[in-house]
């Protein structure tokens, strides 16, 4: 990382201020418009990173602009029911989240007064809060220069400087520009997702190609092949959710013989995991959602 650009095509040392310079100038035509980059406070950044970190970012910004209007401060979500609460998070999937974001808005009314911690141990703290998800709460909502690492982020800044392993999150938080972390951030963001992707990086029109380590050479991860989504224990999860949400309020509900290609075996396993996490209550191969 301290070779010069010379003739025999040795790449520029990685900076700080080369990798920022070229990022932006980049990112100035290049920024994918997403809904959710309108957050305006900790709160909403909180709610649109918990959405998105499992979630299609394209797909979050209805459920959050919905979601904020509903609930738009951690008192209001610390109040809500399970019920209310998973019909508004019907279509993100992974509903587990919602019921981490609620517990995480009683935490902060309990023991942060009502507002989002500006800490990154303090997020970190909170259910449902990762490594991850803290930083890129503390880097758009607060401005402090620390670098989310998601497989975005680890894929561009590994492939830039040519470091993996420990160490890494050193490296990611050398690189962020210390007065614009956000803008940082939503920039390395859109690069992975339009140019140095997993499976196919255009390192030819890449903005770091310059000071890249592997330019020409990155990592391609070949695609492993999928079970079909219906077929997914997940997808199973959802459709008991579904089906419960939708029944009249407090009402038991029979568990189904067969759901898809699941048995009942399965669909018994599933409402019993879905129950002993807060989800349902089960009563002699019945369930109504949690109240």
């Amino acid at each position: 990382m301290t070779s010069q650009r010379a003739t025999s095509g040795r790449r520029i040392a990685v900076t700080r201020r080369g990798f920022v310079t070229r990022l932006f100038r980049w990112h100035a035509l290049a920024e994918r418009k997403l809904a959710i980059r309108d957050a305006s406070t900790p709160w909403e950044v909180l709610i649109a990173e918990v959405m998105s970190h499992q979630t299609g970012i394209e797909r979050v910004g209805p459920f959050w602009r919905s979601f904020i209007a509903r609930w738009p401060s951690p008192d209001a979500l610390a109040a809500a029911g399970t019920r209310e609460l998973l019909a508004a998070w019907a279509g993100l999937g992974y509903n587990r989240r919602a019921l981490a974001l609620r517990a995480a808005a009683a935490r902060i009314v309990e023991e942060h007064a009502g507002a989002v911690p500006p800490d990154v141990w303090q997020l970190e703290d909170l259910p449902g809060i990762g490594p991850y998800t803290a930083r890129a709460i503390a880097a758009t909502a607060f401005g402090i220069p620390v670098a989310p690492l998601d497989v975005n982020v680890v894929r561009v800044v590994a492939r830039v400087t040519g470091h993996t392993g420990q160490g890494l999150q050193d490296v990611a938080d050398g690189l962020v520009a210390r007065t614009q972390p956000r803008r940082w951030l939503n920039a390395v963001m859109d690069l992975a997702a339009t140019t140095c992707t997993k499976t196919a990086p255009r390192c030819g029109t890449c903005p770091l190609a310059a000071i890249c380590a592997t330019r020409g050479a990155a990592p391609v991860i070949s695609p492993r092949q999928a079970t079909p989504f219906p077929m997914t224990r997940r997808w199973l999860r959802g459709r008991l959710i579904a089906m419960l949400t939708a029944a009249p309020e407090g009402q038991w509900q029979s568990l189904p013989n067969q759901l898809g290609d699941h048995d009942q075996a399965a669909i018994i396993a599933a409402a019993e995991a879905l129950a002993l996490e807060g989800f349902l209550e089960l009563r002699q191969g019945s369930a109504r959602i949690h109240r």
